[in-house]
């Protein structure tokens, strides 16, 4: 009769669990806002302001070739 009791009160919670956990989910699903297409994220920056990809690309090498000029040159001072 003991073992059995520990059986019923598992039967009980499992059920519980089984019970609950859908509910949540479907209560979170409700309260949750649906995120909207047109909706923006962040501020757009206009097309005008913003630099090109061919810019970014040579501000880019600019700084890697002046980087590596440094290491050049310290190396060749040691």
């Amino acid at each position: 009769r003991e073992a059995s009791v520990p059986k019923m009160l598992a039967r009980c919670l499992l059920r519980r669990v089984v019970l609950t956990v859908p509910l949540v989910f479907v209560v979170a699903l409700l309260l949750v806002e649906p995120v909207r297409s047109d909706q923006e994220v962040g501020t757009a920056i206009p097309a005008e302001s913003r630099p090109c990809v061919d810019c970014h690309a040579f501000e880019f090498m600019q700084r890697a070739l002046q980087d590596l000029k440094k290491t050049a040159y310290n190396l060749d001072t040691r």
